[in-house]
């Protein structure tokens, strides 16, 4: 969450798409946000961690981007408050510790607000199928659970697998995913 730099691949999205209106799905303090504000992209964050949503806006009034990022405190799955469309919807580790339930909330909340032809970028920590769920934690979800959750409303067009190792806690599988809003 601290790193002020948002990850590689979204820094390379600011570099390759014209700006728009964009949606951080578990912003935390707000880097993508802010990083994309400060190229001219109208940004939201929701994060459900209030700590979280105010650093954020800290951070922005900071990058005197604060009239082109705005932060909710909200949970990915009920956004009701949001109105359509955005260009650019992002992830970096929220969905992959959902429920069964709340990941077809979160979908749904994915296919109204994000525009038709808009990207949605996942970072998501993978798990196999026949591997049972872990307390201790991110959760994870097994790519075809993904792929299943998507394919109707999303066109997968790209993923970079890779394995992320955290502090001292044993490495887990991992995954950037590029889907298109049919």
């Amino acid at each position: 969450w601290d790193d002020p730099a948002p990850p590689p691949e979204i820094i390379a999205l600011a570099d390759s798409l014209p700006p728009g209106r964009m949606l951080d799905l578990g912003c935390g303090y707000g880097r993508a946000v802010i990083f994309l504000a400060q190229r001219g992209w109208q940004g939201v964050g929701v994060d459900f961690v209030p700590a979280a949503i105010d650093e954020a806006r800290r951070r922005a009034t900071a990058a005197n981007v604060s009239d082109s990022a705005s932060f909710y405190v909200a949970a990915a799955t009920g956004l009701s408050f949001l109105s359509p469309p955005f260009d650019l919807a992002i992830d970096v580790g929220c969905m992959h510790s959902f429920t069964e339930d709340m990941l077809v909330a979160y979908r749904d909340e994915l296919v109204r607000l994000l525009s038709p032809g808009g990207l949605y970028l996942l970072f998501a920590h993978l798990r196999d199928e026949a591997e049972p769920e872990s307390d201790e934690g991110p959760r994870g979800i097994p790519e075809a659970e993904l792929r299943r959750l998507l394919n109707d409303h999303f066109a997968l067009e790209q993923v970079e697998h890779g394995v992320t190792q955290v502090e001292d806690r044993p490495p887990w599988n991992s995954g950037w995913f590029w889907f298109r809003h049919r």
